[in-house]
């Protein structure tokens, strides 16, 4: 058996501002909505607006993720399911929330993601798990995706 990660495609994902759902202390969820982006790596195309990011904020400042939109790849469309957890330093993680840049080596943003495609072209994509080093961007996210051998 071949067990690894194989590169897949890249996501830069741009977002809006987030909306806070529940400011309960310790556990707070806020949704952010998915504004665009673009796909690039293996495949080409784009990221459809409309899609969410929900998440839990913990008292740590560690984010639970679960992210669920849609791409569009060479004319196809792709719905994408994402569930990870952003975290680091207390100082790290206060920066990120202030909107500061920070090099991604310095936090832990990873996400397990699934592929659904009525496309045929694609359909490789639905029996596949991928997993995705996350960093945060000016505007966005940026996805470096793998498929998980």
């Amino acid at each position: 058996m071949q067990a690894g990660l194989k590169p897949l495609m890249v996501f830069d994902v741009q977002v809006g501002r987030p909306v806070d759902v529940d400011t309960t202390p310790g556990h707070g969820r806020r949704f952010i909505p998915i504004t665009g982006g673009e796909v690039s790596g293996g495949y080409a195309g784009r990221v459809l607006e409309g899609g969410g990011d929900w998440q839990v904020v913990w008292p740590d400042g560690r984010l639970d993720i679960s992210a669920h939109y849609i791409v569009q790849i060479d004319g196809a469309l792709v719905e994408i399911h994402s569930d990870g957890v952003r975290t680091g330093s207390p100082e790290v993680l206060a920066q990120l929330a202030r909107g500061e840049s920070v090099d991604a080596s310095r936090y832990y943003f990873r996400t397990a993601i699934r592929f659904r495609t009525q496309a045929p072209e694609l359909a490789h994509l639905n029996g596949m798990l991928a997993v995705a080093y996350g960093a945060r961007a000016q505007r966005g996210v940026h996805l470096e995706i793998f498929e998980v051998l």
